[in-house]
């Protein structure tokens, strides 16, 4: 039963206040009051507003960081600085590589999908590619350039080199799926296998390390080069026979930046190796097919499309740049085999 005041009667103070008492009970909101907050409307707004810059915050920072990420640096001019007498020039940009990827850029292979970076497809594809190159180059300078003979003993900062350059690219710093407890991340591992090369370097420099600048060793160098273009080629061989024509084609660009990071790796690592074995290629006679092919190499390596398309190889209006890129994976590998069948003889 509830109890209304009589409005035709006359009013007293008992009633004023009954009628008072009354209006703010019917008005009163639990958590909202004159007193301890602001009015209705004024949060509205403000939660209002708070939801459209936190949704403009998202939007903005994924696209906007990821462009701020992304760097292809296919520069053919790179190479490496404040290299000592003494000191093999490829080493030294193979060392120089890890700094710039890992420590100037962004190692993107290793993003989590939380951060701009984990959205990239490119340039992720592009570093893997150089260092898939760094990593043969560190196993053949174990294996081959920087011991005397097979029977003699591993250079040990060359072996931890070999170890850690060849680490897969996309740990970060914390997997479930491996451990529940933070891991060390690839750029660390990078970080540690240039540290090595620096430090073999610098004892190379000093004459307490070898650097066999023989012809048998570098043409072992270049036939595991010349194998990983060939499995590269292999690759888009497979893939174009697949998927050729299919304009939503995902993979043709993974496929594309990752041979072109190995092929510009290779480019610069051959140019300096030229300077390295100098000598044996002037005896050889090889400086013009030598140049000819670390030509071959940048030229690949330089391809550059808005869109990399898997068209058919024969089409008309849509090209296709894995086809455009094979032929000068093809190209490179069979110069390379020349150049090994000369030091062979």
């Amino acid at each position: 039963m509830t109890f209304e005041p009589d409005h035709g009667a006359p009013s007293s103070p008992a009633t004023s206040w009954w009628r008072r008492g009354w209006g703010r009970l019917k008005s009163w909101r639990p958590g909202w009051g004159s007193r301890t907050g602001p009015a209705p409307s004024g949060r509205r707004r403000l939660w209002s507003w708070t939801w459209r810059i936190v949704v403009v915050v998202l939007v903005l920072y994924f696209p906007v960081g990821a462009l701020i990420v992304h760097n292809i640096d296919d520069d053919p001019q790179f190479a490496p600085r404040n290299v000592a007498p003494g000191e093999s020039r490829a080493v030294a940009t193979a060392a120089q590589f890890v700094t710039r990827e890992v420590d100037v850029s962004t190692w993107t292979p290793m993003m989590p999908f939380f951060v701009p970076a984990g959205i990239l497809d490119n340039m992720p594809n592009f570093q893997r590619g150089i260092m898939a190159a760094l990593g043969r180059f560190s196993t053949e300078l174990m294996d081959q350039v920087g011991r005397t003979r097979g029977t003699s003993q591993v250079d040990r900062d060359l072996e931890q080199a070999r170890g850690f350059l060849n680490e897969q690219p996309n740990i970060w710093l914390w997997q479930p799926s491996v451990s529940l407890l933070p891991s060390t991340t690839s750029a660390q591992k990078y970080r540690a296998g240039r540290d090595r090369l620096v430090a073999y370097n610098k004892r190379l420099a000093s004459g307490q390390a070898v650097f066999e600048r023989r012809a048998d060793n570098l043409q072992a160098l270049l036939d595991r080069i010349a194998n990983d273009e060939g499995s590269d080629s292999a690759v888009i061989d497979q893939h174009i026979i697949e998927s050729a024509g299919d304009l939503f084609d995902l993979r043709a660009d993974d496929i594309f930046y990752f041979n072109k990071g190995r092929l510009y790796a290779n480019f610069l690592l051959l140019r300096e190796l030229g300077i390295d074995f100098e000598n044996v290629i002037r005896e050889r006679n090889l400086t013009n097919a030598w140049n000819g092919t670390v030509e071959t190499f940048r030229i690949a390596s330089a391809l550059d499309p808005w869109i990399v398309w898997n068209g058919y190889p024969d089409g008309l209006l849509i090209p296709n740049h894995l086809a455009a890129q094979g032929f000068y994976l093809l190209r490179a590998r069979v110069q390379l085999r020349e150049l090994t069948a000369i030091l062979l003889k």
